[in-house]
């Protein structure tokens, strides 16, 4: 066996490393017995996890229930049956009042009410007037009732289409709603007349989709658009800034002209501007001197340029109806009304697209529609032949910077196609 010696130094080296593994073994021992008390990072995580929600109440503390509101259904005797007493009912009348008044609930519509649990009377009720708000009726000793706004996100969605039959089928076909034809009317009013559509006609659209809870709820602003008949391409583009803010053509010309085309939306003309037309009640023949749009019974009419009111009467053949006079050269009339739009007296102006009355069948009429009456230097005309005043035009400084949006967005419509429907341009866009 041989002898080995150690250094002073080799000695002192040892000793120091026998102290750290001391050190390293205590403070493991500590640590490990202090977290083993304490929760793990997977259940410190769960603390602060989301709670389930609606309408602001945490669902694991609250209950929430509906009932529908029925036809020819009193809304008392819904809350009531909910738990809500008379005394309270009329409180929530009387505080809601010039917030949202019950009075205002629809029928078709649910109301839901919150509650500690499914067996105890409701603390909360909520109705939804839309798709994007909410109204809150706080029945505590103090009645409170709030408004709410859901938030929404928007994104973007593409349109593209070809007329077979009509241009509702066109966008059926494309999976979108009848509404966007609303919006494609706004974009392009002066340079189409959707009223005479016809087959192989074409259009892209790039437009503003709104959700909540990932669900379609609204259509938004179409930012681009461009409608192919067989008088060429017509373009239109949504702009915004300080000073502008609406639809322009590819030259910066607003697209809205100075007189809409038609008093009514989502409404088919059923009978033309004829001097020589067979009158369907008084059997004979009489000219009419103005073009009938049918309508569903209520739908809005609308003001077709600015004015002032000159007439807002009643007469045995014209039924309700309202009169405009736009300025020195220009009136228009509307027929048949069933009632008048509030505060749409004799003297009232109006703005383009404000409505003035309500679609009826008042005076002679077979059934709902408005006779729309187009005046041009104090004699009646066909409106449809008429060519408006152009639209104006953007000042000359401001439009490079209109151009820069103008053909970014036409680019985009550019890279689509007309006939398929799977164009997925601007999918998962936020915007």
């Amino acid at each position: 066996m041989s002898n080995r010696k150690f250094s002073t130094s080799t000695f002192q080296d040892i000793i120091i490393a026998s102290l750290l593994v001391v050190l390293v073994i205590v403070a493991y021992n500590y640590y490990s017995n202090h977290f083993a008390d304490s929760p793990s990072q997977s259940q410190v995580s769960e603390t602060f996890e989301e709670k389930p929600t609606k309408y602001g109440f945490d669902l694991n503390e609250n209950f929430i229930d509906f009932a529908e509101i029925r036809p020819n259904q009193f809304l008392s005797d819904i809350l009531q049956y909910e738990g809500i007493d008379y005394l309270k009912i009329t409180e929530v009348e009387k505080a809601a009042k010039d917030i949202y008044s019950i009075r205002r609930f629809k029928s078709g519509k649910n109301i839901s009410f919150v509650r500690p649990d499914s067996c105890a009377a409701p603390t909360h009720f909520v109705y939804e007037p839309d798709a994007f708000r909410y109204v809150v009726y706080d029945l505590g000793d103090s009645i409170q009732v709030d408004i709410k706004e859901k938030e929404f996100e928007k994104c973007l969605d593409v349109a593209t289409g070809e007329i077979k039959s009509s241009l509702w089928n066109a966008l059926k076909d494309a999976g979108q709603s009848a509404a966007l034809i609303d919006k494609m009317e706004d974009a392009l009013a002066s340079q189409v007349d959707f009223y005479h559509t016809q087959k192989g006609d074409k259009f892209k659209i790039i437009f503003e989709q709104k959700y909540i809870e990932d669900k379609p709820v609204a259509i938004g602003n179409i930012l681009g658009a461009v409608y192919t008949n067989d008088r060429g391409d017509h373009f239109s583009f949504y702009y915004q800034d300080d000073e502008y803010d609406g639809y322009y053509d590819y030259e910066g010309r607003a697209s809205t002209s100075a007189f809409l085309r038609a008093p009514v939306k989502y409404s088919r003309i059923s009978s033309s501007y004829n001097l020589r037309r067979f009158h369907p009640i008084k059997k004979r023949t009489i000219p009419h001197y103005g073009t009938d749009y049918a309508a569903a019974h209520g739908t809005p009419i609308i003001a077709v340029a600015n004015g002032v009111v000159t007439h807002a009467s009643y007469t045995r053949g014209n039924g309700k109806y309202v009169k405009i006079k736009h300025d020195k050269t220009y009136q228009t009339q509307y027929l048949h009304m069933s009632r008048f739009a509030s505060g749409i007296r004799k003297g009232t102006s109006v703005k383009q697209g404000q409505c003035i009355g309500y679609v009826g069948s008042t005076g002679l009429a077979t059934g709902p529609h408005v006779c729309f009456r187009f005046w041009k230097n104090g004699k009646q005309i066909n409106h449809r032949r008429e060519i408006f005043p152009p639209a104006k035009t953007m000042k000359k400084e401001d439009l490079p910077k209109f151009f820069k949006t103008r053909d970014a967005t036409y680019d985009l419509l550019n890279s689509l196609d007309y006939v398929k429907h799977d164009n997925t341009l601007t999918e998962g866009v936020t915007t």
